[in-house]
């Protein structure tokens, strides 16, 4: 009897089971195709800004290249005593309230007639906005042409309509001027704002006081107002932003002249006219650095009208 021998059987090889892609290997493989985007945005503003940072530390005027030298703070320090750049300051703080102000307040009536029903609503809004988007130096050229010319402008000739005097605008009210027309752009904008915040009111509420017999002031003041509040914020703080950059208004209806100088236009005048490199960027510096101070609130307000609509929903 012979024994017989079996073959040991090979086992099946163990298969390890592929680990899956780690949270942060997830996070690049989503955030990959936005980094072209970021690298071109942070090449567009952020070298350039830093370019302008390490100018605005030299003393460095373009007529004289081989005489520049590093001066530290000393240009800040001359932006900040300089009376020509104090007094451009002052008019940049003068005109940025002036217009946010007027430009909410008129902004408020017009939303609070858009958000009533009325027959042709839909093409009173498109007229409302139309301001806000024309280009700011074509604005500023139909109100230095069309309405200001003091010979054949608009509002020369419904005052000699009505026998009225026919003053030249923008010589005897040159800041005046360019407050009217910056109104005038900017108010589509805060309408908008307060147009949404109206809408987003809870109208039970407004029913119920309605019913209890509270006047529409009452409900104005006690109700829709401060619901308006964080919108009110949200538009002055943006406005802001705009109008303490604004240009072309400036350099377009007065070119700085008689008092309207604000501190972009100066920080222009002092680049392009003085060919005083290092003062004109510390100038944008200081600029560039009050604006994020006023965009970091506008942030906040933002992100806090968001948070209240998430826990409203």
């Amino acid at each position: 009897m012979t024994a017989t021998t079996t073959a040991p059987v090979a086992a099946p090889p163990v298969r390890t089971a592929k680990k899956p892609p780690s949270g942060r290997m997830r996070a690049w493989a989503t955030r990959a195709p936005l980094l072209p985007a970021l690298i071109f945005m942070i090449a567009v503003t952020q070298l350039p800004f830093v370019a302008t940072l390490v100018i605005s530390f030299f003393d460095w005027n373009s007529l004289y290249p081989d005489a520049r030298s590093f001066t530290g703070f000393g240009n800040y320090t001359e932006v900040l005593t300089d009376e020509a750049l104090r007094k451009s300051v002052w008019t940049t703080i003068l005109l940025t309230v002036s217009v946010v102000l007027a430009s909410l307040v008129l902004g408020l009536g017009l939303a609070l007639l858009l958000d009533r029903k009325f027959r042709g609503r839909g093409l009173v809004r498109t007229l409302l906005i139309a301001p806000f988007l024309v280009v700011p130096v074509a604005a500023a050229l139909l109100w230095k042409h069309v309405l200001y010319n003091p010979e054949y402008g608009l509002l020369n000739g419904l005052l000699h309509y009505v026998g009225g005097p026919e003053p030249d605008w923008i010589s005897n009210t040159p800041l005046l001027a360019i407050e009217m027309s910056l109104v005038w752009q900017w108010t589509p904008f805060m309408m908008l704002i307060l147009l949404a915040g109206l809408q987003s009111r809870d109208h039970q509420q407004i029913e119920a006081a309605e019913v209890d017999g509270a006047s529409a002031w009452q409900v104005f003041r006690y109700l829709t107002l401060p619901h308006l509040r964080r919108y009110l914020e949200l538009g002055a703080l943006l406005g802001s932003i705009y109008i303490v950059q604004n240009f072309d208004a400036v350099f377009t209806i007065t070119s700085g002249g008689l008092g309207t100088a604000n501190l972009p236009y100066t920080v222009y005048q002092t680049f392009y006219q003085a060919h005083e490199n290092g003062l004109a960027s510390a100038a944008g510096v200081l600029v560039v650095i009050g604006s994020i101070i006023i965009a970091t609130f506008a942030l906040r307000v933002v992100s806090s009208l968001f948070r209240e609509e998430v826990g409203r929903a």
